[in-house]
């Protein structure tokens, strides 16, 4: 199998997470970037910002899986 193969297996196996993840990181990007040209913050904020956002992916998607096994129960 070579790694063409490879890749456009894993992408057909993982497609709907794939494009989950690249609408909120392409959403949160959007609204840091938003807030950030209205506040005019500092620089540093804004990386510290958008570093913010893998904590707060894998915080959202994972209170939002309790949620569904919380649902299930």
């Amino acid at each position: 199998m070579s790694v063409v193969d490879t890749i456009r297996e894993h992408v057909r196996d993982h497609q709907r997470g794939m494009v989950v993840d690249l609408v909120f990181a392409i959403a949160w990007v959007t609204v840091v970037s938003v807030v950030f040209d209205v506040l005019q913050g500092p620089q540093w904020a804004y990386y510290l910002t958008l570093a913010g956002g893998v904590v707060a992916y894998y915080g959202f998607f994972w209170s939002l899986e309790i949620a569904r096994e919380q649902q299930k129960t």
